[in-house]
């Protein structure tokens, strides 16, 4: 049983959620998870349920209202709280990792102790995710609100701030750009927001918006405060105006971190939200016992979410790696693969230490985008306890039968998951506001998660545009609109383009005769009419297609292509405006 206060109330049991409804009882629960295991007095939580309207008998009432939140922890089986009455007022005793705001406080505690710029980045992000909507918005006390909630908000700005900065530092400034937009149109008064937004904007190329950013909030203060814009503002300004470089160069790569870093694509994931099953699964495998190395495939097509799946498991593993956690990116910026003494001398400059060293420790290795088995297996390490997760967009069969292992495959987010991801970017009204609507947004992206991420930024950056027109906007050419102007990396279509150059011309060719396919399942016989070759030929073609993640399933069941790559091979062949396909070179 677990408690949520950073939104509205909720008690919450596996998957099932309730929302608790406005009442006394509520509201006496919130003052009191707001300050866990510590004595709250009886004339805190009276001003809180009653503020300046405390009626004679609320000593009595008060009583009342703890006999009816017990009863109300009684119906839904809460047995891993405890309201304890002592002398003075009430104490509320909940179990370790039950209660949303002490696991922020405790990821933010951990990311400020954490050296390592990556790894403090994943905490700040996953702290955040906790945050799900209006903070209590069904407590109806104007006392918590004025003398509680302001303390909570500045906590959350603090970690939304810190993990800017870091973007910033690390030259991802379009990730930058995402979290920004909301948080300076939420907060117009927060001059550092200001600042981090104009800084970013100004470093992705865009000078003019950098420029008209700092004339509003110029603007904003002298109207609405009476005040000038502070010195880290005014000289800001002066920088863009001059033109003078700001941080590290957008395009430098940054350095091999101990936590595996997000690449575009997909580079829009730098939290992680959903897949709580393959979540718990990984980590469970990587750090059971074991007399032996083990290794984690995480594979599925581009964009799929395989990087952040492998963050978020290192995260969560690390404790049982004393020796390390190292990530090294199996290919370059172009797609080809590392030579593997390149990787391996990266991996030892980091780990400090040689070859033997790497081989017998306790570590957990990330290879984040394996093109080229062969040239990753001297990678692996050999130590008793010690684990590796690869990602690709390839099955990785041959070296999993070499060297054994679990291998996952990974698909779109369910659709409660997807919704979550959108709403978790799009911030705390707006997707409440329409959540019919969100849903519907998170099917028209396929339940893709940079096709999530890509559709939240064009979002977030027009505040004042509608859920429901942005879907039946994007309804109209999925694919095409899938894509921001600001960031060529950031694009479905180039993303999918790219999968199919690396596959090779013939393989690239036969996806786009079958993947436009009407029908829900491709069968080999099918196909081979499509590609005007024999069935054992064609489902031969299938197979690889399978193996490179763009085709599902098959032989039995047929072939699945899902919607989004249709929608792409459809518009790559313009069979989805009538016009005939390309012939295929076989």
């Amino acid at each position: 049983m677990r408690f949520h206060v950073l939104g509205p109330l909720r008690i919450a049991d596996g998957p099932e959620v309730v929302v608790l409804p406005p009442s006394k009882p509520t509201i006496l629960l919130a003052a009191l998870l707001l300050r866990p295991g510590a004595v709250v007095t009886t004339d805190f939580l009276r001003r809180a349920i009653w503020g300046d309207e405390e009626p004679s008998s609320a000593k009595a009432a008060l009583h009342t209202c703890v006999l009816r939140l017990r009863r109300t922890f009684a119906k839904y089986g809460i047995s891993g709280a405890a309201l304890e009455s002592v002398p003075g007022g009430y104490r509320i005793v909940v179990e370790a990792g039950s209660l949303d705001l002490d696991r922020f406080r405790e990821l933010r505690a951990r990311a400020r102790a954490e050296r390592d710029l990556e790894a403090e980045l994943c905490l700040l992000k996953e702290a955040l995710t906790l945050w799900q909507g209006p903070l209590l918005s069904n407590v109806p006390s104007d006392f918590l609100r004025r003398g509680e909630l302001p303390g909570l908000v500045e906590e959350r700005l603090a970690v939304v701030e810190r993990a800017c900065d870091i973007e910033l530092a690390l030259g991802r400034c379009g990730q930058a750009l995402v979290e920004l937009w909301a948080a300076v149109r939420s907060h117009p008064g927060h001059e550092r927001f200001r600042e981090q937004l104009i800084e970013a904007l100004y470093r992705t190329g865009r000078q003019a918006e950098a420029l008209a950013e700092y004339r509003g909030v110029k603007r904003y203060l002298r109207e609405e405060l009476g005040v000038d814009p502070g010195p880290a503002l005014r000289r800001l300004e002066l920088g863009i105006l001059r033109g003078e470089p700001m941080g590290p160069p957008v395009a430098a790569p940054p350095p091999a971190t101990a936590v595996p870093r997000e690449e575009a694509p997909p580079s829009a994931v730098s939290c992680f939200t959903g897949r709580a099953a393959q979540s718990a699964a990984l980590v469970e495998r990587l750090t059971g016992a074991r007399s032996g190395p083990m290794i984690a495939v995480l594979t599925g097509p581009v964009g799929i979410g395989k990087t952040a799946l492998a963050l978020h498991a290192a995260q969560k593993a690390g404790e049982h790696f004393p020796d390390g956690r190292f990530a090294v990116r199996a290919t370059g910026p172009d797609g080809t693969p590392r030579p593997t003494a390149e990787m391996a001398a990266e991996l030892d400059r980091r780990a400090g230490a040689g070859p033997d060293a790497r081989g017998g420790g306790r570590m957990l290795l990330v290879l984040d985008d394996v093109t080229d088995a062969d040239r990753v297996r001297p990678l692996l390490p050999t130590g008793t306890g010690s684990a590796a997760i690869l990602t690709s967009r390839l099955g990785l069969a041959g070296l999993v039968a070499a060297h054994g292992g679990w291998v996952h495959r990974l698909g779109p987010l369910p659709g409660d998951e997807s919704a979550l991801l959108l709403s978790s970017v799009l911030g705390d009204g707006r997707a409440e506001a329409e959540p019919s609507a969100v849903r519907e947004l998170a099917a028209a992206c396929g339940h893709f998660p940079f096709a999530l991420r890509i559709v939240a930024a064009r979002l977030l950056t027009r505040p004042r545009l509608k859920v429901s027109d942005c879907v039946a906007w994007l309804r109209e050419d999925p694919v095409a609109r899938l894509s921001l102007p600001d960031d060529p990396r950031m694009s479905v279509p180039t993303a999918f383009r790219d999968a199919l150059e690396r596959i090779g011309p013939r393989l690239a060719d036969a996806f786009l005769r079958v993947g436009p396919a009407p029908a829900a399942r491709i069968s080999a016989d099918s196909a081979a009419e499509l590609l005007g070759i024999s069935s054992a030929a064609a489902e031969e073609i299938l197979e690889r297609l399978v193996d490179v993640s763009l085709l599902e399933e098959g032989p039995e069941g047929g072939y699945r292509v899902h919607g989004l790559l249709r929608d792409f091979a459809r518009h790559a062949t313009g069979h989805a405006h009538g016009r005939p396909l390309p012939t295929v070179c076989m």
